[in-house]
């Protein structure tokens, strides 16, 4: 029997989301998008994941879409830009995978699969291999987001460079402007990808939830919607079946106690009360 196109697996703390299409440069097919769809519920639904890396077999982390196939996803009466992001919606749903997620891109990440990458939290890179969005080359718009997330790893010029020039960078120019976290040789990038999940996974199981309602603009929902959405998660945190004791209760039990009454230090400059 062949293998699903995406696999899920689980190393410890650590899950793992494998592009298991390599023949095809794990490009976006509709085999694995729906296989991506159903291994990402899987690792939503693992209650023991803490962290999650996300790796491509073969020589590509992904191509992205293929144009070779068929990809008429969504209501085919529906307005192209409906279409395209029912193409992209499972992609997109990695966003939603309620831990840290780490992708390890130890092969090309280009179109769609770049647009994939920047759904992660870290990414580690090949130091040879190629990454960007050359949408522009062919004549279309960026989708998965990219539009979105890119300005806010690379800064809204160096963004608006390389969307409008198609331009691909390698993984060492990608560590300089800051898209990837690491650059390193390709046999290293998902050892180091692991390494950095166990640590994180050494955390509070919750803690994504919390993080990204404080570093995420969160774009629509205003100062009020903000702190909403930090409440809740501060609520998911305290309520997570995984939770530690936290600093509060360890600062509380070091505190040493006080005794006997608490004076007021005089003034250096003298009693001014009777000017």
């Amino acid at each position: 029997m062949t293998e699903p196109a995406v696999l899920y697996s689980r190393d410890g703390h650590v899950g793992v989301l494998t592009l298991n299409r390599p023949d095809q440069r794990n490009a976006m097919t509709p085999e694995l998008l729906g296989d991506f769809a159903v291994a990402v519920e899987r690792a939503k639904a693992d209650r023991g994941a803490r962290a999650v890396v996300l790796v491509g077999t073969g020589s590509c982390f992904s191509a992205g879409a293929d144009l070779h196939s068929s990809l008429k996803t969504g209501d085919p009466n529906g307005l192209p830009h409906e279409r395209s992001f029912a193409m992209y919606a499972p992609f997109l749903e990695l966003r939603n995978v309620g831990v840290p997620v780490i992708a390890a891109l130890q092969g090309h990440a280009v179109g769609g699969g770049f647009g994939l990458s920047l759904m992660a939290d870290i990414r580690i890179a090949n130091e040879r291999d190629k990454y960007g969005a050359n949408f522009a080359r062919l004549g279309l718009h960026s989708g998965m987001a990219i539009s979105f997330m890119l300005p806010r790893l690379v800064g809204v010029s160096r963004a608006s460079e390389l969307l409008y020039t198609g331009r691909l960078v390698i993984g060492a120019e990608a560590e300089r402007i800051g898209l990837v976290s690491e650059a390193l040789p390709g046999e290293q990038v998902f050892p180091r990808a692991m390494e950095l999940a166990g640590e994180i996974a050494l955390s509070l199981p919750a803690r994504r939830a919390s993080d990204e309602a404080d570093h995420e603009d969160a774009p629509g929902l205003g100062r009020g919607g903000r702190r909403a959405a930090r409440g809740a998660a501060a609520e998911r945190v305290a309520h997570h079946r995984g939770r530690r004791r936290g600093p509060g209760r360890h600062a509380r039990e070091a505190r040493p106690p006080v005794r006997g009454r608490l004076t007021r230090a005089p003034c250096p400059l003298g009693d001014r009360r009777a000017s």
